[in-house]
């Protein structure tokens, strides 16, 4: 039995009997009882147990979305803030660049301090700690405290999106945690999208400073409530923390991110940003290097070699470039392209995060009937028409065109994002799960802000008319996300 999965108890008052089968956390099988007492009491125990496991689930989503709606929430505010903080709006923009860095990078590291030590205690320590710096955002005296309040938060908060991977593949045996991971991925990847359509509108009504003001008691019940419901996963004594793979795990994502994300400010030939970048390389290598060497690595090298991780994380990551990328141009496409008013745009961007819920609530099912490595491919296939049909969008283009664009996009990454996640958890050993999904985490965060970044550098760079210059940026992404759909088709498919 795996470290976590208890099996549940025989019928009261057989404990000894030949007919009764124990079955696991969130079995299938059943064999015939002495009585149909025993059939009832072992049912109702079961049923006991499902409902332990679901409110477990919501505790743990609930959890990872308060930590990823605020990450964006002030994408579209920044002006305001600045001016309320007498500070510029370079300052501010880190107050989500910052995060959005932070919230991948340390990933890895809290998915490994989860394998060895136990991820309740992981995520007990991420969500206090995201609270008590949203507490101190809300107080924040200028531009450079606020920075550094909300970096720090999204640092501790990371910690919610690895332990709640390990989780789920510890409570849902491997022929049923697709559904839950379909929920897990609209939370970790939807919930920073809907940070970006609600931001405006929220501040707008309430001011920012009153939002993290509740967010920081929110993630206090978090805590007591993850300190009840959660049971202790198991730990791995006597093992060492990959100091030094984290440490150049990190310092490469930071590098590379900080070089694409700053490129087009700073150019992309300026002395800073070339220094960044290959700092970012040459750590990328040293961690390859010091993994190889290492007694208990941070990521096991041979999970590059490995079809069935190195893959699904190509293609999340290459998916996510186009879907954040496309995000993130759609409110100027029907802006400067189309020019809709602001609360227009607001209404019809809501079309991609209302496709992705609707669809990530099925995808478990879907899955389940078609395959991983097919759900894989239809989402990443569905990625790419959605940029293809951006890339059509002229000033006398319907908005029904503009919302098939958008929900394409949505039923895309909701279909092929619960899909990957469970190949890497199926390939893995479940006492690497956390560090897996952290990985995961970081590679699609690397990719989405690749992707918003090249894709608006890519269409602010364009000389046509407002109309038309945005067709070269949905084609970059269209070419990116055909890559992604070429991985998903090499995937293997899982036995059932």
């Amino acid at each position: 039995m795996s470290p976590g999965r208890e099996p549940l108890e025989a019928a009261p008052g057989q404990p000894d009997d030949p007919q009764t089968l124990t079955v696991g956390y969130g079995g299938v099988d059943e064999v015939a009882y002495a009585s149909w007492a025993a059939v009832i009491r072992h049912r109702l125990a079961r049923r006991v147990r499902v409902d332990r496991r679901i409110a477990t689930l919501v505790v743990l989503l609930s959890g990872l979305f308060t930590v990823t709606f605020t990450i964006t929430l002030l994408a579209v505010s920044l002006s305001g803030i600045a001016e309320d903080l007498d500070t510029s709006l370079g300052v501010v923009t880190w107050a989500i660049t910052g995060p959005m860095l932070a919230f991948g990078v340390v990933g890895p590291a809290y998915g490994k301090l989860g394998d060895l030590h136990g991820h309740k205690r992981v995520f007990l320590f991420g969500l206090a700690g995201a609270g008590l710096f949203a507490g101190l955002t809300a107080l924040a005296w200028n531009g450079a405290s606020m920075v550094t309040f909300r970096l720090i938060s999204a640092a501790a908060g990371a910690a919610t999106g690895p332990s709640t991977v390990a989780f789920i593949t510890r409570l849902y045996p491997a022929t049923e945690r697709v559904r839950p991971l379909g929920w897990w991925t609209f939370v970790n990847a939807g919930g920073p999208v809907l940070g970006v359509v609600a931001g405006a509108p929220l501040v707008e009504a309430f001011g920012w400073r009153a939002i993290f003001a509740v967010q920081a008691p929110l993630c206090l019940v978090g805590v007591v409530m993850a300190w009840i419901l959660l049971p202790d996963t198991a730990r791995r004594p006597k093992v060492r923390f990959d100091l030094a793979g984290s440490l150049t795990l990190g310092g490469a994502a930071v590098g590379i991110l900080a070089a694409v994300s700053q490129g087009p400010q700073w150019g992309w030939t300026s002395p800073r940003t070339l220094a960044l970048g290959g700092a970012g390389l040459v750590l990328a290598f040293s961690f390859v290097r010091v993994e190889r060497r290492a007694v208990e690595p941070l990521m096991p090298v041979a999970w590059l070699r490995t079809r069935n991780v190195a893959l699904p994380i190509a293609t999340q990551s290459l998916a996510n470039f186009a879907y954040m990328g496309g995000f993130l141009l759609a409110p100027l496409l029907l802006d400067e392209a189309l020019g809709y008013r602001t609360s227009t745009i607001g209404l019809v961007v809501i079309a991609r995060p209302l496709a992705f819920a609707l669809v990530a609530t099925v995808a478990g099912t879907i899955t389940v009937r078609v395959g991983e490595r097919a759900a894989a491919l239809v989402g990443t296939l569905a990625v790419v028409a959605s940029m293809v049909t951006f890339a059509t969008v002229r000033a006398d283009t319907t908005m029904i065109w503009v919302l098939v664009a958008l929900a394409l996009s949505g039923l895309g990454f909701g279909v092929s994002g619960p899909a990957l996640t469970s190949l890497v958890a199926s390939a893995v050993d479940e006492r690497e799960l956390g560090v897996a999904g952290a990985l995961q985490q970081l590679m699609s965060q690397m990719g989405a802000v690749a992707g918003t970044v090249v894709l608006t550098t890519v269409q602010r760079a364009s000389t046509a008319p407002p109309s038309e210059s945005f067709v070269a940026a949905f084609l970059v992404g269209a070419a990116v996300s055909a890559v992604a759909v070429v991985a998903a088709a090499n995937l293997r498919p899982l036995r059932r």
